[in-house]
């Protein structure tokens, strides 16, 4: 029997005529790009080296919109911001050695993440491979297993035929659920080779999609519909997966409160009457938690920031929605659907009763009770300063406009207690942690929406990580208003090492005059007080381009509840 799924497309004549004549002067870096534009992508990021000139070279001769940034880290974390933004796989191309080296701290951060990265460096010429020390530049014994253990899938190319098949391969495994970053390696020589292979066209990498077993479907519809205290805690596969929809009806028809992760911020209406928020890092949170006699999770391993620090004690049932398999059950029983959030979401609202009974009606009480409890003890501690900048920001930030977080004390208020509005518009490092992240990642995001104000936030330690990328965001005009909050140090390791050994050492550092400096790159800059700074952050948003904002400020952060010190 023949299935139409089965049927191999037939050239026409034209396409013969084409593929038996390819142009001349290609060579393995136009098997690339043009592989590339087959699938689908319209932008790349990288910065060029020695060994990667060939794909660079392809670049003048394709349509593909390059972006190119000042270091590869940084372009790592545009990639990401970019996968993240549009679900698609951000093509990051990279040369061999130090080059692709520089790439890794970011594609940790996408694989934490799950950001759809396709990272494709060079490396030394075919002769060179297979661990043998011939000294070309850049050499690593095994460049790859460098990668292995961060990404999802490596590949290694030798021979220009290979390329299509390799580079369709990682992108549809960068596609499969859980996203993630991969990596492609392809020598020198290779890239440089003329080709007569023919001129690539439509590639079909399609990831199959991951849905839920049936009979565990079956489960778990039946342990929600008779939970006496369902609750939900949604995360970040819930934005990826572009499942908020289909959360809010779940959640109202089982009348379960819903919390979001840091990952998952705007997952869930904040101020919707079962919005637990997103308190994650409150002990009132974790006690309703423990207390749910169902406990739904999705696109969530539940790790350190969402189980507050691992203080988290479960003592109903769980069901976990994951689609990463390694996540599944391991940090608490349960019962593991291993899935996408958006098809297990379908297949439990397709086999969910609606509650009706008494149960239903206090759910809405008890999220007013816990939140009144949240914001007494924040308001306890008197924290004014830190409200109103967080305030502030929201109110200049328009509610579609994507924001991008560092590692900083205000980036650790606003995953508390900023109130994302939108799915997939607040986006951190939260998944390895690391600092620079939020501006090169904001570049990102405004090269996948030029039409759109991007915020950037750092402090200013991770500023310096990312000052470099001024000059990319004035080469490219591209709409991002950077604010940088100024405390003269690494503030939440000043507060750490003082909480801790009594005295802060190496936290403070010499930093630039960043207005100055921001306008030395030709981009607008101003320095704000907490009392102007939502009007300033609100016209720099307005105006198009790049723009800098500086707000000199000590801030502190909240008390800690798994310390047990501030239990409210």
């Amino acid at each position: 029997m023949t299935h139409d799924h089965d049927a191999v497309p037939v050239p026409t004549a034209q396409q013969t005529e084409a593929a038996l004549n390819p142009p001349p002067g290609r060579t393995g870096g136009d098997l690339v790009v043009e592989t590339l534009h087959g699938l689908g992508a319209t932008t790349v990021f990288g910065l060029p080296g020695q060994h990667a000139l060939g794909m660079f070279d392809a670049l003048r001769r394709s349509s593909l919109t390059y972006v190119g940034l000042r270091v590869e880290n940084n372009a790592g974390f545009a990639a990401d911001a970019y996968g993240r933004i549009t679900g698609e796989a951000a093509p990051l191309l990279l040369s061999t050695g130090p080059g692709a080296l520089m790439s890794l701290a970011a594609l940790q951060e996408a694989a934490a993440a799950s950001a759809p990265v396709l990272a494709i460096g060079s490396q030394v010429p075919v002769a060179g491979l297979g661990g043998g020390r011939h000294g070309y530049l850049h050499e690593l014994r095994d460049q790859r297993a460098s990668f292995r253990d961060i990404v999802k899938s490596t590949h290694t190319v030798r021979t220009a035929s290979q390329i299509p098949s390799a580079i369709a391969e990682a992108w549809r495994s960068a596609l499969t659920a859980p996203h993630g970053p991969v990596w492609v390696e392809i020598p020198q020589d290779v890239l440089l080779a003329e080709t007569t292979l023919p001129v690539v066209t439509a590639v079909d990498a399609t990831p199959e999609e991951l849905a839920p077993r049936p009979e565990l479907t079956a489960v778990a519809a039946h342990l929600l519909a008779h939970a006496e205290r369902p609750a939900i805690i949604a995360g970040g596969g819930v934005v990826r997966s572009d499942a908020s929809g289909k959360l809010l009806a779940l959640a109202e028809r089982i009348d379960a409160p819903v919390v979001t992760t840091f990952g998952g911020k705007g997952a869930f209406p904040w101020e919707h009457p079962l919005s637990l928020q997103s308190w994650l890092e409150d002990r009132h949170t974790t006690d309703f938690l423990e207390d749910a006699d169902v406990l739904l999770v999705i696109g969530s391993g539940l790790g350190e920031l969402s189980s507050n620090y691992h203080t988290f004690a479960p003592r109903g049932r769980i069901i976990q929605i994951e689609a990463d398999a390694g996540k599944l059950e391991s940090n608490h029983p349960a019962l593991g659907l291993h899935a996408d959030a958006r098809t297990a979401l379908t297949a439990l609202l397709e086999t969910v009763p609606e509650r009706t009974d008494a149960v239903a009606s206090a759910a809405a009480e008890r999220v007013r009770t816990v939140l009144s409890r949240v914001r007494a003890r924040i308001d306890a501690q008197e924290r004014t300063l830190e409200q109103s900048v967080l305030a502030s920001v929201r109110a200049a930030l328009p509610d579609t406009a994507p924001s991008f977080w560092d590692m900083t004390i205000l980036a650790y208020w606003a995953w508390s207690a900023f109130d994302a509005r939108r799915p997939n518009t607040m986006h951190s490092a939260q998944g390895a942690g690391g600092l620079g992240y939020a501006y090169p990642a904001a570049l990102g995001a405004a090269a996948a929406d030029p039409g759109r104000p991007v915020l950037a936030v750092s402090g200013d330690g991770g500023a310096m990580y990312s000052i470099a990328e001024l000059a990319t965001a004035r080469q490219y005009d591209l709409p991002v208003t950077w604010l940088i909050v100024d405390d003269g140090g690494y503030g939440i390791l000043r507060e750490y090492m003082t909480d801790a050994f009594g005295e802060a050492t190496g936290t403070e550092l010499a930093r630039p005059d960043f207005v100055a400096l921001a306008e030395s790159f030709g981009v607008p800059a101003v320095r704000t007080s907490p009392e102007t700074l939502a009007a300033d952050l609100g016209k720099a948003l307005a105006e198009p381009g790049p723009s800098v904002v500086v707000l000199p400020a000590l801030l502190r952060m909240f008390a800690p509840t798994h310390l047990g010190a501030d239990e409210g």
